[in-house]
């Protein structure tokens, strides 16, 4: 897959932290999650997450990774937990615990190779805490619901939901 920096980039600068209050929708065949973003302690990965947003990127993607008491994980173009923008983000730890329902950034063994997967938290993940970038949360119990929702769902042996959960599209909302 290309890069899509470039369109990142741009949208990005209409973004302002100072100015607005951002919160992301993912409509989901589960229902909707409605996430509060944390850009005091990690603005470049909301920065991110919501360009990617604005640009489409996440529309139709599924959450491809689901560990029952652990977490969700999508934003992988491909599907299979190994595609990503076409580039990486800094890590940006911070003090935020993974708990229930925080909003994490996936990774590989390289903590600067932040792309585009994103994880929610099913539980108190204190192992995870300083080592992944947490830059959000769920915004209500409905939201938590549909995600714990999600990570009920059957798997297969290599964490692979059998039924599919799609994010039918991710919407910015500003305030």
């Amino acid at each position: 897959m290309s890069s899509r920096q470039s369109e990142v980039q741009e949208a990005i600068k209409e973004i302002d932290f100072d100015a607005n209050t951002y919160q992301l929708e993912l409509k989901t065949n589960h229902g909707s999650i409605l996430l509060d973003l944390l850009p005091d302690v990690a603005p470049g990965h909301c920065a991110n997450l919501l360009a990617l947003a604005k640009i489409g990127f996440y529309n139709g993607l599924t959450f491809h990774r689901i560990i029952s008491g652990f977490m969700i994980q999508g934003g992988c173009p491909g599907g299979t937990g190994t595609g990503g923008p076409g580039y990486n983000i800094d890590a940006e730890f911070n003090d935020t615990p993974h708990v229930d329902g925080v909003l994490s950034m996936a990774r590989s063994s390289d903590p600067n190779s932040a792309g585009s997967q994103f994880f929610i938290c099913l539980g108190t993940q204190s192992f995870l805490d300083g080592q992944y970038t947490a830059f959000g949360r769920t915004a209500n119990d409905s939201s938590k619901d549909v995600v714990h929702q999600i990570g009920a769902l059957e798997t297969d042996g290599q964490d692979r939901p059998r039924s599919q959960a799609v994010i039918e599209s991710a919407t910015v909302i500003v305030s």
